[in-house]
Parts: structure tokens; sequence; C-alpha cells
């Protein structure tokens, strides 16, 4: 469920291991009372917990109470407890790509864009930034002001991905061959993990530096690297190619018959819904999302606050493919138990 929370964590807990002490606190972002007990005593908050979910597998609901509702109870929390510093992980689909899939290439915050999502974690993601950019001027306790920022983030790789692994397990079953689901010429620019890790670090020491502070207050960045602009079937191959794996040429029908194959799905989970719940495999904005291009730049980052990746492509791609390599065993077994 905070898949994205533990990745940054453990990227960025490697950066300060051995200079500094840190004290884990385990709770539920909805609970009040333990949002002030984990804010007292600190001057920054780096938000990364959120449910996500492309597949539409958890309620709206329990979506929003985490997503939208848990930010604001946050915002709460550092108003009350003095915190001036606040930085928000979002993510580049507040952005979109949008259902008609209009692509973008090399974009930046000031490209506009009719993005009109209506798929419930990109939304509650939109709604959380908003709130997010709107407290930052906020006056707190003490009379101190809260500062803030936010950090839209392209699709995170890296060692502990979640999301890897599940296509390696399809890959697996599929005698080593990777499923394509994006064609190949929809480029995207995926971050690796201690890229984006290091980016909230950056953003957090330019926050805290008033003259600084100044440029970044209230706004929003994409932050990528040097991946080289690919499409999200094609990164799962190049991160494990030496390994061995290959990848299907083509997407297993034509796009569109994809798309409405796909909506097909969604007629049959709706219909079922009084008696079953099922979740399809795919949806139309699933869909969207992997066949559009969608790149962006991370120019305004390097301006503003001194941005630059501190992982190469190559030592990204090197540490994950170590990382996936070492879970094959491990995923073999699963799978093989999975199946007796």
């Amino acid at each position: 469920m905070l898949a994205r929370s533990f990745a940054l964590f453990s990227a960025a807990l490697a950066e300060f291991q051995g200079k500094t002490e840190v004290k884990i606190l385990e709770g539920d972002i909805r609970d009040v009372t333990f949002l002030h007990r984990a804010c007292q005593g600190i001057s920054l908050v780096i938000h990364t917990a959120s449910i996500i979910d492309t597949l539409g597998l958890v309620e709206k609901q329990l979506l929003w109470e985490v997503n939208v509702t848990g930010t604001q109870l946050l915002l709460e929390a550092c108003v009350r407890c003095n915190i001036q510093h606040f930085i928000y992980t979002s993510t580049i689909e507040v952005t979109g790509p949008n259902c008609k899939g209009d692509p973008i290439f090399n974009g930046d915050e000031d490209t506009a864009y009719e993005s009109v999502s209506k798929f419930p974690y990109a939304q509650s993601k939109r709604l959380a930034e908003d709130s997010v950019l709107k407290a930052d001027g906020q006056v707190l306790k003490d009379g101190g002001t809260l500062m803030t920022c936010a950090l839209r983030s392209m699709y995170i790789f890296g060692e502990g991905c979640p999301f890897l692994l599940g296509h390696l397990d399809k890959c697996l079953l599929n005698r080593n061959v990777y499923l394509r689901f994006s064609r190949k010429e929809a480029l995207v620019n995926p971050v690796y993990v201690g890229n984006i890790a290091w980016a909230h670090v950056q953003a957090a020491r330019a926050l805290q530096d008033p003259q600084k502070a100044k440029h970044i207050r209230g706004q929003f960045y994409y932050i990528s690297d040097d991946t080289p602009h690919m499409s999200y079937a094609d990164l799962n191959y190049e991160l494990t190619r030496d390994l061995g794996f290959g990848i299907e040429p083509q997407l297993p029908m034509p796009l569109t018959v994809l798309y409405y194959f796909s909506l097909l799905l969604e007629i049959v989970s709706f219909l079922l819904r009084p008696f079953v719940r099922y979740i399809p495999s795919t949806n139309r904005h699933l869909v969207t999302l992997l066949n559009t291009p969608f790149t962006f730049s991370y120019r305004k980052a390097r301006n503003d606050f001194g941005y630059v990746p501190r992982y190469t492509w190559e030592e990204a791609k090197q540490s994950t493919g170590q990382w996936i390599a070492s879970m094959v065993p491990q995923r073999r077994l699963y799978l093989k138990s999975k199946a007796a």
C-alpha cells in the first residue's frame, strides 16, 4: 500500500546511514493523535505516504481518506506543531495523460495540457497536491509561516519496486519473455528511486534557505533524470535483458481493439457489481496511461533548487538489474508453490 513511501525512505536512509539517528513511528495517517505525536520536535515534513492504485482495486472512500483527507490532516498537524517546511511527493498522473491520450514531449511546468482524468487515484493525488500548495503561507500556531512545495515524480523504478516484481512474475510465466503492454513509440521518462529521493533532499535544503525558499514556495516540480526515453514495457526489458529475458515484439492486439476490450471488461465489472466484486486486469485509463508518449524535463527543479540526478542511467540500470536477478529464484519458487 505504501510502496512509494518505503522505496523513498530506504533510498534516503542510505544517504545518512551512520550519521543521523532515525526514529521510526508506525501509525495511520488518518489518526490525528498519531500525527500530532509524530510531528513533535521536527522542522520539516516529507510526505510520501499514499495508496497507489492503477486498477481500481481500492475502494474510492479509502483512497480519499488516505490520499486526500490524510494529507489535509497532516498539514493541520504541521500548523499545530509549528512545522515550517512541507514537501509533498506528487505524481505525473496529476497531469495526465488525459482520456484522449494527448501526448507531451519534453514538457515542463508551463506546458498547457487539458487534464480531465476521472480515475480515482489521479484525482486523489491532484486534490492532495492542491491542498499542499494552497497551504503555503498559512500562519502557524506560534505565528510562523508554513512553506510548501510538491515534487511530481515520473514512474519510479529501482530496488524494491513492486511493479517490477509484478511484471517479472508474468515474464517468468511466459517463458522468460516480457509481455508487451505498451507500444514501443509510447515514450516516457521513468526516474530512478535514488534520484527522486535525492531531489527531496535538495528541495528540503532549499526550502530551509531563506533566499532559495522564495523561489520554490507554493510551486510544483517535475522530477525525472537521465534515464533514456522509452516505453514502460521496454524499461522492463532494458533492466533485465542481460539476464537473458526477451520481450514480445508487439501488443497482444491492436491498440484500438485493446482499448474497447478494456471497456468491455469495465462493463462486465459494472454489471456484476451487485453480485460479486470483479476487478479487470486492465481498464481504459491504464491502456491510455501505458500507451501515450509523455515526457518531462527537470530543468525548472535544476534552476530553482539545484536538482541534479545523483545516479547515472548505467548505475541505476546496474543496481536495479542486480536486485531483479537476486529476486528471480525467489519468484520462481513463489510461482511454483502458487501453481501447486
